[in-house]
C-alpha cells in the first residue's frame, strides 16, 4: 500500500516538474521579448540579450509613439473587426452546430459530411479572391477582414460535439410548453453553453486578432490596414533601413537606431491587449478545453 502511495507521489511530482519546465519554455521567450524592448541597442549589439535590460532605454517605444496615429487607427480597426467578427462568427458557429446536432433533423448526417469534406479540400487562393473582390465586392472594405473567417468547419464540428451531449428531452418539453425553435436555441442552448462558446470564441478572436494575410490581399486603404499588418510592415521598413543606413551617406549612426529592439516593442504592443483578455475566462476556456471530447 505504502509502495502504490509512493509511486502516485513520484509520478504527481514528475508531472508537475514537467509542466514547470514547459511553462517555463513559453514565459522565458515572452520575457526576453519585453526585455529586449527596454534595452538600448548598442547595448544588445554589444552583450547581445538577456532577460534583465543591461542599459535600459525606452528610445524604441518612443520612435513608435512618435507618430501615434497609424497605430491607434490600426488598433481601432483590429479591435472592431476582432469584436465583430467573434460574436457574429460565434453566432453563425453555434447555430450550423446546433442544426447538425439535433437528432430529429433528417439531413444532419448529410449536412456533417458536407462540413467535414470542406475541412480536405479548399477552392484555393485564386477562386478565394475572386469570390471576395469581384463577387462580394468587398475590397478595400472593413467586412474582408471579417467575412472569411465568419463561419470555420473545424469550430462547428467541435462545437457540435459538445452540442450532441445536450439530451433532446429538454427540447421537446420546452416545444411542449409553446416555445419556438428561436427561444429555444437563445434560452436554453445558449446558457448550457458556455465554456463551448468562450473556449471556441477565444479562438475565432485570436484568428482575427493576429491576421494580417487578408489585409495584405484585399486592402489598399492605409486608414483600414489591421494592427498586424501594420507590425509586418514597419519591421520590413526596420530591416530595410538597418540593412541600407550603412551604405547611404548620410550623418547617422546605426547603432543609434533601435532596429532590434523597436521590433520587439511593435510585437509586444501587437500582443499585449490579448495577453489581458485571456486570464477573464480562463476558468471557463480551461473548462471548455475537452468540448466535444466525450459523448454522453
Amino acid at each position: 500500500m505504502q509502495t502504490e502511495s509512493n509511486k502516485v507521489n513520484w509520478t504527481g511530482n514528475f508531472i508537475n516538474v514537467l509542466f514547470c519546465i514547459l511553462s517555463l519554455a513559453l514565459i522565458v521567450p515572452l520575457v526576453l521579448v519585453i526585455s529586449i524592448s527596454f534595452t538600448d541597442e548598442k547595448s544588445l549589439l554589444t552583450h547581445g540579450y538577456h532577460l534583465f535590460p543591461k542599459v535600459f532605454s525606452t528610445k524604441a517605444y518612443e520612435i513608435i509613439f512618435n507618430a501615434p496615429d497609424a497605430l491607434i487607427r490600426a488598433y481601432g480597426v483590429t479591435v472592431f473587426v476582432t469584436i465583430v467578427g467573434t460574436i457574429v462568427g460565434l453566432l453563425f458557429t453555434t447555430l450550423t452546430a446546433y442544426t447538425m446536432s439535433r437528432r430529429d433533423y433528417r439531413y444532419r448526417k448529410i449536412m456533417t459530411l458536407y462540413v467535414f469534406f470542406t475541412t480536405l479540400f479548399g477552392g484555393g487562393l485564386v477562386p478565394f479572391y475572386i469570390l471576395i473582390s469581384q463577387y462580394l465586392h468587398l475590397k478595400d472594405t472593413i467586412w474582408a477582414l471579417i467575412v472569411p473567417y465568419l463561419l470555420s468547419p473545424f469550430f462547428v464540428l467541435v462545437m457540435k460535439g459538445f452540442l450532441d451531449k445536450l439530451p433532446l428531452e429538454i427540447f421537446e418539453s420546452s416545444k411542449i410548453d409553446g416555445a419556438n425553435e428561436w427561444r429555444i436555441f437563445f434560452t436554453m442552448v445558449l446558457p448550457l453553453s458556455v465554456p463551448a462558446l468562450v473556449t471556441i470564441g477565444l479562438f475565432i478572436s485570436f484568428q482575427y486578432w493576429n491576421d494580417w494575410w487578408l489585409g495584405l490581399l484585399f486592402i489598399d486603404n492605409q486608414k483600414l490596414i489591421p494592427l498586424q499588418l501594420l507590425l509586418y510592415r514597419v519591421m520590413s521598413a526596420i530591416e530595410f533601413l538597418s540593412n541600407n543606413l550603412a551604405t547611404v551617406n548620410v550623418d547617422f549612426n546605426l547603432a543609434d537606431f533601435p532596429s532590434l529592439s523597436a521590433r520587439m516593442a511593435m510585437a509586444v504592443l501587437a500582443a499585449g491587449p490579448m495577453m489581458f483578455i485571456f486570464p477573464m475566462f480562463q476558468r471557463f476556456f480551461i473548462s471548455g478545453l475537452t468540448v466535444g471530447s466525450i459523448k454522453g
